[in-house]
C-alpha cells in the first residue's frame, strides 16, 4: 500500500481483464460506478476518479505465464486525504495472499 496517492499514477497488474472487473463490485464499495469500455468512473464527492486500463504483454517466469494490465487513476476534485480515504480500502480489497 502507498502512504501517498497523487492526482494521477499507473500500476502494473498481475490479472486478467475478467478478474478486475470482477473485483470492482467490492473493491468500490458504495461508491456510484458506470463502466465504459475499458474505463471507470467512480462518484466519490465531491469529485470523481476515472480508472483506465489496458492488457500488457503477459509476463512469464519460467513455465509461469501471468496476464498483466496497466491500470490508470485519475483522480478529480479531490485532495489528498480524501485520495487516500478511498485508496487504503481500495488497495486492501484488491490484496491477494502468497504462502
Amino acid at each position: 500500500m502507498q502512504s501517498d496517492y497523487p492526482e494521477q499514477f499507473e500500476r502494473d497488474v498481475g490479472c486478467s481483464e475478467a478478474e478486475w472487473l470482477g473485483w470492482m463490485p467490492r473493491a468500490l464499495g458504495a461508491h456510484a460506478w458506470r463502466r465504459e469500455g475499458a474505463r471507470i468512473t467512480v462518484d466519490i464527492p465531491p469529485g470523481a476518479l476515472d480508472i483506465a486500463w489496458e492488457p500488457l504483454p503477459e509476463r512469464r517466469i519460467a513455465l509461469l505465464r501471468m496476464q498483466r494490465l496497466k491500470v490508470v487513476f485519475a483522480f478529480r476534485g479531490l485532495d489528498a486525504d480524501q485520495r487516500r480515504t478511498f485508496m487504503k480500502p481500495f488497495d486492501l480489497s484488491l490484496q491477494r495472499g502468497g504462502g
